[in-house]
């Protein structure tokens, strides 16, 4: 492991995750060094931290997906750590290795997790030798044997759905109904990927028609302690990206959830892992099928930390300092039910972004609510990045106490200048299939269609 004496964090990232880690350092008592682009030299970490350092320009190719310009910024600024927070090189192994290899501390995993795990052949390969369950399907990538492909294809079931290894994000995949389809979906995914992720080996699973996207939350530090922090339930999706959160998942047996939370421990335990992690898992008829393991930390975790009361972000930073989790297993309790709604600059109902001049930002407060978020009235959101700009999440008492506190703050939220999904949210809140709970991971889609109308749906 690295040096783990660091007293200063280089923070590698942008936005609410950015001011999110800055304060859980402060808390610690570290320095922090803002890396910033040209166009967020107005943010508010930008402003807030010990020291700022711009390392190019907007485009994130030029800026935060630059390895060698952030590791020269830690050597400029003296900065013995860096933080990627979530998305651009958060899950990058080569970055990990460079972190690594030049003495600092990543604040994450070993670059070997990461890229165990950043493959999901070999990630599906480990978590079966841990006994997690995993969605049926080919055991390894598949070859250019389309007699091999279709034998797999057959054994498995239709539909199935063909995978990209290094993929992620919602890219990289294919549905597959018919063995008609199954050669050019295997040939149209293999170059898809290969052009995404540099990585044109793909994989077939079995395709879950109605789903539910359930997630579990672990910690674990450099000693061999791994603890789990509940569930979270992310059905409510559009185009495989999350647009609410909550905890815990309503309608799941608890003995269920514990005994994966079980097999997810012993699953780190094996791979030697270390640091915030997640496990993804489709849950359909009562049975959990591994998808992905998310090895940074989430744009969701805000509702674990509400409902178990662990500042997830503080112990990223105390592993990455060499210290044990500050807390047990057994310490580990539950408390009411949280939910986080993603405010996106963006259209509500075209989703197309929006970015531009914020003129008036009035965030939500009152008991049980909190705002991660960077905006402020004057600030201009820039073109070069992902939409999202504020997270609102609740915590009470219980789910219907939840939705009706959440309700009760986006209605207080005041956004001007630019457009958001506020409005959509507040749609959702109402929403039959949301307030009952349970709802699959098409549901969104289903209501949007729904919503628009044949005729609108005929025009396009």
């Amino acid at each position: 492991m690295a040096n783990t004496t660091f007293d200063t964090v280089l923070i590698a990232n942008r936005g609410e995750i950015a001011l999110r880690i800055l304060r859980a350092a402060r808390n610690l008592g570290l320095r922090t060094v803002a890396a910033y682009s040209d166009a967020d030299r107005d943010l508010l970490h930008v402003k807030m931290a010990d020291q700022a350092i711009c390392i190019g320009a907007g485009p994130p190719s030029e800026s935060y997906l630059d390895g060698q310009r952030l590791l020269r910024a830690a050597e400029l600024t003296g900065a013995g750590a860096i933080h990627p927070g979530y998305g651009f090189l958060s899950e990058s192994a080569s970055f990990a290795q460079l972190v690594e290899d030049a003495g600092l501390a990543f604040v994450g995993p070993t670059a070997a997790s990461i890229r165990l795990m950043g493959d999901k052949v070999s990630a599906k390969q480990a978590m079966l030798r841990a006994g997690v369950p995993c969605v049926p399907g080919s055991p390894e990538a598949l070859s250019d044997d389309k007699k091999q492909i279709h034998a797999l294809a057959n054994a498995c079931g239709y539909p199935l759905i063909i995978k990209a290894s290094g993929g992620g994000g919602g890219r990289g995949m294919r549905i597959v109904r018919t063995s008609d389809q199954l050669d050019s979906a295997v040939s149209l995914t293999k170059e898809e990927a290969g052009r995404a992720f540099g990585n044109a080996e793909v994989y077939l699973e079995k395709f879950l028609e109605h789903p539910r996207h359930i997630e579990i939350q672990v910690l674990a530090d450099a000693h061999g302690k791994v603890v789990w922090l509940g569930e979270r339930d992310c059905s409510m999706q559009r185009r495989n990206q999350k647009v609410i959160e909550e905890a815990p998942a309503p309608g799941i047996d608890r003995n269920a959830l514990r005994a994966l939370g079980k097999r997810c421990v012993k699953a780190c335990e094996m791979i030697g892992y270390r640091g915030a992690g997640t496990f993804e898992f489709l849950y359909e008829d009562g049975e959990f099928y591994f998808i992905e393991m998310n090895t940074r930390v989430q744009v969701e975790h805000p509702v674990t930390e509400l409902v178990t009361g662990v500042d997830i972000v503080r112990e990223q930073l105390r592993i990455a300092m060499g210290c044990e989790l500050s807390f047990e297993q057994k310490d580990v309790r539950f408390r009411g039910h949280a939910i986080e709604c993603r405010i996106n600059a963006e259209d509500p109902f075209t989703f197309a972004p929006c970015p531009g001049k914020v003129e008036r930002w009035v965030a939500p407060a009152g008991p049980g609510v909190r705002v991660d978020t960077h905006l402020y009235s004057g600030y201009s959101i820039p073109p070069y990045y992902d939409s999202l700009i504020a997270k609102c999440i609740v915590h009470a008492a219980s789910r219907e106490e939840a939705i009706a506190r959440m309700s009760g703050a986006l209605g207080e939220a005041v956004l001007t200048g630019v457009k958001s999904n506020i409005a959509l949210h507040q749609t959702l809140l109402q929403n039959p299939g949301f307030v009952t709970g349970g709802t699959d991971i098409h549901h969104l889609e289903r209501f949007l269609e729904e919503r628009e109308g044949p005729a609108q749906r005929q025009t396009k």
